[in-house]
């Protein structure tokens, strides 16, 4: 191997070092009840310059949407699961309910939620996997009636993230979710 390809494997894992550090360092302040995510500060706080964490994280919503890739997963997974389910209306009621339960948990993950733009590729396709997901269950439901023709995946997904928003501008009771969550159910029915 030559000098040149050590110092470029080098490199990388050092970056990848760099990067793991300012997100466990993120996450550290979240736990911690710091939701600021101030870059400066978390530079500071890993020990490293201002222009590596901007390298890896070109802003405050790059790092959020970094941090919330797993829990983007996640609900990717229920998705798929959803939309396989026997009756997809039981299928679409749960995949809200894991949705909102998420989002309400981790206002990080709403925010890249409802975000209409994304910093990485990884969220658009994570976004794209969702709404593959939710399409088809929403294609099930329409075929057996349950739900309006109208609606589209996107539709359910800006739905949620009224009702996440909804419940924390509230008192952030749960009961409440379950409340608005079946106004979305019922309101997601065939006109009669």
């Amino acid at each position: 191997m030559t000098p040149r390809a050590d110092r470029s494997t080098a490199l990388r894992a050092d970056a990848a070092r760099n990067r793991a550090r300012v997100l466990r360092i993120a996450r550290e302040q979240i736990a911690a009840g710091d939701e600021s995510l101030q870059l400066n500060a978390i530079a500071r706080l890993a020990g490293l310059g201002i222009g590596t964490v901007y390298r890896h994280f070109p802003n405050r919503h790059a790092l959020v949407e970094a941090l919330s890739a797993e829990r983007f997963r996640e609900l990717v997974g229920e998705a798929q699961a959803a939309s396989v389910e026997e009756d997809a209306l039981t299928g679409l009621h749960g995949l809200l309910r894991f949705a909102l339960e998420r989002a309400l948990d981790d206002p990080g993950f709403a925010a890249v939620l409802e975000s209409s733009t994304d910093a990485a590729e990884q969220t658009s396709e994570l976004k794209s996997e969702l709404d593959s997901a939710v399409g088809e269950l929403l294609g099930r439901a329409r075929h057996a009636g349950v739900i309006r023709s109208d609606v589209e995946a996107d539709d359910v997904r800006r739905l949620l993230c009224g009702i996440q928003h909804a419940v924390r501008s509230g008192d952030g009771d749960a009961a409440r979710a379950e409340v608005y969550l079946d106004i979305l159910l019922q309101g997601l029915r065939p006109p009669v």
